[in-house]
């Protein structure tokens, strides 16, 4: 077990053996010391408002959503919610600052016999006109993460639910502002992570449950893709996404590996992180690939990006388990999310997808008894939505439209939603903390406690008891 008193003194040791003394990236211009900034993260932030755990909201019976964001992000996901219109949900406005987007969506919206919602463009507030509409129930943020925070603070304020595209944050106290007002409101605030909704992820999440694995200790999570190209597009929207590479070090995107590992672990239910460090490499890839761009190019022959190759973080949880976490999206490696999970009876890791058991040796399943596993443990949701999946074309190998399917279906039952928002800035919180680690000499960095002590219940993930 840690607690937290043992983890500020070995913290203390760590600092003073290697003459730490840097202030928090983000704390540069106000010199507080990382002892001053550890403390800060570990205080108690006691409320009056009710936690958010298993919030019940009555049933909905047709969604209506409001989509703010209509980039390549946002017209993935219109396609996938209008897929549940009109039985389930109906899309009642979009909103983007850039109107060629808006008409996009909506060509595609009359093309496939949706209603003409309304539109907002024009202005960087628009969105704002667009929350304080009374017949909006759940507003979708499909932005820059720069804009995550407040337009889903905003949107909750006005009594909606949001549904925000990951990270949900990218500074802790965007983190605690979610949860702040997600408290203050009882609204759901439902960071969009669609890679649990996977069927190798759900599969995967179905044998941990079920004890096939053993009892777990350890995992392997990342987001490895190479995005050089579209990061130094001149086309993409100010370049937002490169930009955080100009600013920031340490794992810019932690959540499609780290959100299916965490709900394996039961984070959030009966266990919780409880510290990471983090290291990164040099950085050389964007310095090379941006000699290569046209002259025209405002990026051209750019070498201060402050983010490093390769992130690896190691976070330590509550119950003494270690995940290892990578970011790398600059180098040739081929895409991969790891989803490595180890226990005392099993051992299983993705890209290609392949399971060990007791018994097997050194050796991984052959195609028949890895087959016969997948089989028996395929969660039933995507054995029910298999035809719908083909038919809709789902993102991701089918796995956005499962998502915006269980998301949209617990609001019409009125049952909680699968992911709440202490889920969303457990994982996204890793960013603010692996930077403050690597430009600190990869000190040893705790997480805040953003359930204020309720992560010890052992409360069940609506996902594994839904059919």
């Amino acid at each position: 077990m840690y607690t937290r008193r043992r983890f500020l003194r070995n913290s203390t040791y760590a600092s003073a053996y290697l003459g730490v003394s840097a202030c928090s990236p983000d704390q540069r211009d106000t010199g507080r010391p990382i002892a001053e900034l550890l403390n800060e993260i570990t205080k108690e932030r006691p409320t009056q408002n009710s936690s958010v755990m298993n919030l019940m909201v009555p049933p909905i019976p047709k969604v209506r959503i409001g989509l703010i964001g209509c980039g390549s992000r946002g017209l993935g996901l219109l396609y996938q919610f209008n897929a549940l219109c009109p039985e389930m949900a109906s899309i009642v406005a979009l909103c983007d600052v850039r109107e060629p987007r808006i008409q996009i969506c909506m060509n595609y919206l009359q093309a496939h016999g949706n209603e003409r919602p309304e539109t907002y463009t024009g202005s960087l507030n628009a969105w704002k006109k667009m929350t304080e509409r009374d017949d909006i129930d759940l507003v979708i943020v499909a932005t820059p993460w720069e804009d995550h925070v407040p337009m889903s603070v905003h949107a909750m304020q006005q009594g909606k639910h949001v549904g925000v595209e990951v990270p949900a944050a990218y500074t802790l106290e965007g983190c605690w502002a979610l949860v702040d007002t997600a408290e203050e409101t009882q609204r759901n605030c439902i960071m969009l992570e669609n890679v649990c909704y996977g069927d190798e992820e759900l599969w995967l999440l179905n044998m941990a449950q079920a004890g096939v694995l053993g009892t777990l200790n350890y995992a392997e999570a990342a987001y490895i893709h190479d995005l050089r190209e579209g990061l130094f597009r001149k086309d993409s929207y100010n370049n937002w996404r490169l930009q955080h590479h100009v600013e920031r070090d340490g794992n810019l995107y932690p959540t499609h590996g780290l959100g299916p590992v965490a709900q394996y672990l039961d984070i959030q239910r009966g266990d919780t992180f409880a510290y990471l460090v983090s290291m990164g490499s040099p950085q050389n890839a964007l310095s090379e690939y941006a000699r290569t761009l046209d002259t025209d190019n405002p990026f051209y022959g750019k070498t201060d990006f402050a983010h490093g190759d390769i992130n690896n973080s190691l976070i330590k949880t509550h119950k003494g388990r270690s995940i290892l976490l990578q970011h790398d999206v600059v180098t040739p490696r081929p895409y991969d999310r790891k989803n490595v999970l180890s226990g005392t009876k099993g051992y299983h890791e993705g890209y290609p997808s392949r399971l060990s058991l007791n018994g097997e040796g050194h050796h991984f399943l052959d195609e028949q008894n890895y087959t016969a596993l997948r089989d028996t443990y395929r969660h039933p949701i995507w054995n029910e939505l298999q035809e719908r999946i083909a038919r809709h074309k789902g993102g991701h190998g089918g796995m956005d439209f499962v998502m915006a399917y269980r998301v949209i279906s617990c609001f019409n039952q009125g049952i909680p939603q699968d992911m709440d928002i202490y889920d969303g800035v457990a994982w996204s919180v890793v960013g603010p903390l692996s930077r403050i680690s690597v430009e600190n000499g990869s000190i040893p960095v705790p997480f805040p406690d953003f359930t204020r002590g309720k992560w010890k219940r052992n409360r069940k993930l609506g996902i594994t008891q839904a059919s």
